[in-house]
């Protein structure tokens, strides 16, 4: 009898394993919005600013990047030193934006980036969450009430200053949960465990020898990108121990033109297989390194803009966006040997980042604005989006072996990915005997990440599925085929 009642209970654990499949993938949490614009526009009409973006009654006027999140168009508004908030905005007549959420408060610092999670409704946190930077470190916001969004921890980090633009102060984040990777300039990176997102902890720090300033962070899988404030050179990181980045032999590099001369950028972000950088130096315009080999990263392509003085630089769907200080730049890139520009847009300040919103930019000073218009919606292209992301690249790439049992898999897209659509049904991770793998999946700018919550066994071939339907940029096009990949991880079977 003993021995029956043992061996049913192995039965009901094998049973109760076996049972654990993916969600459908349409079931994704649901848009709150409208997602991106839906109008279409004449050519007399692009590169013409056709409406302001305008932050709560507190807004002093500096504005960064736009991005979307489960439908909506969020705009950070708030000046480095302090005061300011986040805005959700109805996009679908982007010309006559209709604000919907609001929330502020005044230890909130300038934003070079946000990094969303979505904790499902089983999950004892669940909400929908952000990270932005702070005065004195990071901030997270519950965001699960669109119209109130509430700042729920105000994270101080021991070595972060005000006031100080460069040297000491968290420039921008990314959040490949549960860890957050914050950039701060000279103390190098910090990492937040970032389980829950109202006590939040820091677990970790990263100094550069020789000394870089972190100004952009992007983690990748088990490779961080890291640039450096206007400087000339950035890194790529192992962050197979997510809490401890070490150097990876090759990872350092100058950035420079075609030339090999060296060059300052101001600031970096990453897509794909791609370290675009905006240049300060002699001119503005765009540089691109293939990182797609951390070991060795290469030049790849760059366009000079004179008189320009580079900002931030976006890219979408085969086009980059470069906020040149003066004006903002749009460039085809489909074909990097034969860069054109698209057009140039105006908005009076300093005019630093133009955000690609669909068939619309959001064109942002972040000093000097007029008339109290620091963003200003801008058409670009004439027809509304209709193409779905399209995957450059995955980390680990297919085919890899000697995978650390800990790893991140990271999905490089080729535009902005709606975070939300990046869930367990739209990733799928299988063991050589067709096991679900369950995880956590998330999204910022262009990446995705599915993130196993145990780590994996050694010796094991696994099989990533990017499912059709699955994920979807701002227009709510989804991916079109479903992406298959495999990788083995380090060490014997047991």
């Amino acid at each position: 009898m003993l021995l029956f009642l043992t061996l049913a209970c192995t039965a009901d654990k094998a049973e109760d394993i076996d049972t654990w499949t993916f969600p459908d993938v349409e079931t994704a949490p649901p848009l709150r919005g409208p997602g991106g614009p839906a109008i279409e526009f004449d050519s007399p009409e692009l590169f013409e600013n056709c409406a302001p973006l305008i932050g709560g009654e507190d807004d002093i006027l500096h504005h960064n990047l736009v991005v979307p999140y489960r439908g909506h168009l969020v705009m950070p508004w708030t000046p480095e030193w302090g005061n300011g908030g986040l805005s959700f905005f109805e996009m679908d007549d982007p010309c006559n934006p209709v604000k919907v959420g609001e929330g502020s408060h005044n230890r909130m610092r300038e934003s070079h980036a946000i990094g969303f999670m979505h904790l499902p409704e089983e999950h004892e946190l669940a909400g929908d969450y952000a990270v932005t930077t702070g005065i004195l470190g990071l901030q997270f916001w519950d965001l699960s009430v669109l119209e109130t969004p509430e700042m729920v921890n105000y994270l101080q980090i021991e070595g972060v200053f005000y006031p100080d633009s460069y040297t000491r102060v968290v420039l921008s984040v990314f959040w490949q949960y549960p860890y957050v990777y914050a950039a701060a300039a000279d103390n190098g990176i910090f990492i937040i465990d970032a389980t829950d997102p109202g006590n939040p902890e820091t677990v970790g720090q990263y100094v550069f020898e020789p000394p870089m300033r972190a100004s952009a962070v992007y983690a990748m899988g088990d490779q961080l990108f890291v640039s450096a404030a206007e400087g000339s050179e950035a890194e790529i990181l192992d962050i197979s121990d997510p809490v401890s980045p070490q150097p990876i032999p090759g990872g350092r590099f100058t950035i420079t033109d075609e030339s090999g001369r060296a060059l300052e950028a101001y600031h970096a972000s990453l897509t794909g297989n791609w370290g675009f950088f905006a240049r300060k130096e002699d001119g503005g315009g765009v540089i691109v390194f293939d990182v797609s080999d951390p070991q060795n990263p290469v030049y790849h392509a760059d366009v000079w803009s004179e008189g320009g003085n580079g900002g931030y630089v976006y890219y979408d769907e085969g086009f980059a966006f470069l906020g040149d200080s003066h004006w903002a730049k749009v460039y085809d890139m489909r074909d990097m040997n034969n860069i054109t520009e698209v057009g140039t847009g105006y908005l009076d300040g300093d005019l630093d980042t133009i955000t690609p919103y669909g068939n619309v930019a959001a064109i942002s000073v972040d000093e000097d604005a007029v008339d109290g218009v620091a963003t200003a919606i801008m058409p670009w292209t004439e027809t509304v989006d209709s193409t779905g992301p399209e995957l450059l690249r995955t980390v680990p790439k297919d085919g890899a072996v000697d995978v650390p049992l800990g790893i991140r898999i990271g999905l490089g897209f080729n535009e902005m990915i709606e975070p939300t659509s990046i869930f367990p049904g739209s990733v799928r991770l299988y063991d050589s005997g067709g096991q679900a793998i369950d995880g956590w999946g998330m999204a910022q700018e262009t990446i995705g990440h599915y993130v196993p919550k145990e780590p994996l066994k050694p010796g094991e071939t696994y099989r990533v599925e990017v499912v059709e339907g699955g994920a979807r940029d701002i227009n709510d096009n989804a991916i079109v085929d479903t992406f298959k990949f495999e990788f083995t991880t380090i060490g014997s079977p047991r």
